[in-house]
């Protein structure tokens, strides 16, 4: 709990160190680092974290120490860059007059043409060399997810993503020089201090730690909770939304915690995509492909599990896995929490489970049992970086006789919330696990749900695709079938 406040956001910008105390809560980064420090390399595309031109690292301390993540500049706000390390293309530098080792891989390979969306490209693959100084091909497709170029057909930037390493080492690099100098410095911009800046509804706070969060949130109940803006962004950048006052807790360590503890995995509320995947693809296999289909990876390193959850979108890609696991959810007003499962959560379009001055504080989620099977299934129009048409998560547990002992079965995309198909497994239940069960247990599909038209699928479409998925699982889970193919459509 904080026992001092600030009037200031202070960060270091490339090698400098900055301090504000007149930012609104609404500003994003790129516009100020194009209007207020005239670092133009940083671009404008799509403003909603789709195309990556705005593509900046951002450090930020952590249990491994320093760690640099390529992040959207368009939708990160300045109220989030409270004690990290912001670096943009224009602190890039090689030996001498020399170009840096991944510009000048980009020119020998001809990686930019009309150049528009080319600091993007640099900046995410800085990021990656200096994580993975010779990369597979998958990771550097991986890590290039986020960033979309209209000209070169990607081929080139590949090539010259391979080469980075021949022109120098990532140990050599600035950033890795610096490393120690740079912890040092942001070790002190730890105060333990509450930021506030602005005055009356037009301020922006970051609190020192989560009860701090916890007191403030009461106060302020009709607060914009800002952790990762990969949807509060465009809340601001396309819809003009007002959001102050703003609470911005993407840098809470309490809520950036992940552990397990008799077979369930408690996600804090502020872990992003990226820190989740290690621990969630090792122990839920299933979850790993899911996760790196969720954004680019600029969006996977500012978005957060519980911001998904507690955002209450019907598309949202983590609530049906999560209610098909089972999970369970830990909400909390001042010092009071309480559990819940997950799937209560949802009420309707809009609405969710949360009283004026609550947040979600975690999610726990239970480890799949020995011998049950678990898959999900993402429907979209492209593979990567697209909004979910429809998404199924399928958990079964068979008797010894070959009956379907249990079955939890949940969608996005088919209704005003992440919904189960309780008509579904109830059909199911009881029942031989069998293609003539399955197929009879899809009339019930109608009684479960009613799914609408819009511009990513009809409602024809996504009812067929939801009986579908089911057959999949199915086919998948008893080998009665040659395994359905990965398509471009569509992604275990």
């Amino acid at each position: 709990m904080a026992d001092k406040t600030r009037n200031q956001i202070r960060f270091i910008l490339n090698g400098a160190d900055v301090a504000l105390n007149d930012i609104a809560p609404d500003a994003t980064l790129l516009a100020w680092l194009r209007l207020n420090r005239s670092l133009r390399g940083t671009k404008e595309g799509c403003a909603e974290g789709d195309c990556g031109a705005c593509t900046v690292l951002v450090g930020k301390l952590s249990v491994e120490g320093l760690v640099y993540e390529s992040v959207n500049a368009c939708i990160r706000f300045m109220g989030s860059l409270d004690g990290t390390h912001v670096v943009t293309v224009e602190h890039l530098r090689g030996n001498g007059e020399q170009l840096h080792p991944v510009q000048q891989a980009m020119v020998d390979f001809h990686g930019s043409q009309c150049g528009f969306c080319t600091p993007g490209f640099v900046m995410s693959l800085y990021a990656l060399w200096m994580k993975t100084p010779n990369p597979s091909d998958a990771a550097i497709e991986k890590a290039l997810q986020g960033n979309l170029c209209r000209c070169t057909g990607y081929e080139a930037i590949m090539r010259a993503a391979r080469a980075i390493s021949s022109y120098g080492k990532a140990a050599k690099d600035s950033l890795a020089v610096e490393r120690k100098d740079i912890t040092a410095r942001l070790g002190a911009l730890r105060d333990g201090a509450r930021v506030e800046v602005g005055s009356g509804k037009e301020r922006l706070i970051v609190p020192a730690d989560v009860d701090d969060f916890a007191m403030a949130l009461e106060k302020e109940p009709g607060a914009t909770i800002v952790a990762g803006s990969t949807d509060v962004g465009l809340w601001v950048t396309k819809h003009m939304r007002d959001i102050s006052p703003a609470i911005f807790i993407g840098g809470l360590d309490g809520l950036r915690t992940i552990s397990e503890a008799d077979g369930v995995i408690t996600v804090g509320a502020g872990v992003t995509y990226s820190e989740a995947f290690a621990t969630l693809s090792r122990r839920i296999p299933a979850l790993g492909p899911l996760v790196d289909r969720i954004g680019g990876e600029q969006v996977r390193n500012m978005g957060t599990i519980g911001g998904n959850i507690a955002n209450g979108s019907p598309i949202g890609d983590t609530p049906p896995p999560l209610i098909a696991l089972g999970a369970r959810l830990t909400l909390r007003k001042g010092n009071a929490r309480r559990t819940i499962p997950l799937e209560t959560f949802f009420i309707a379009y809009g609405k969710q489970d949360r009283q004026p001055g609550e947040f979600v504080e975690a999610v726990h989620v239970p480890v799949p049992a020995e011998g049950t099977k678990f898959a999900v299934y993402k429907v979209t129009k492209r593979r990567d970086e697209d909004i979910t048409a429809t998404l199924g998560a399928f958990y079964l547990t068979e008797a010894k006789d070959g009956t379907v002992a249990d079955i939890r079965i949940a969608y996005g995309g088919m209704a005003p919330t992440p919904k189960r198909a309780t008509a579904v497994e109830t059909a199911l239940i009881g029942k031989v696990w069998s293609e003539a069960t399955v197929e009879a247990a899809m009339a019930e599909y109608a009684s479960d749900f009613t799914p609408i038209t819009d511009m990513r699928a009809t409602a024809e479409y996504r009812g067929l695709a939801a009986k579908n998925l089911l057959l999949r699982f199915y086919v998948e889970t008893t080998g009665t079938r040659a395994p359905f193919q990965v398509t471009r459509n569509e992604a275990a």
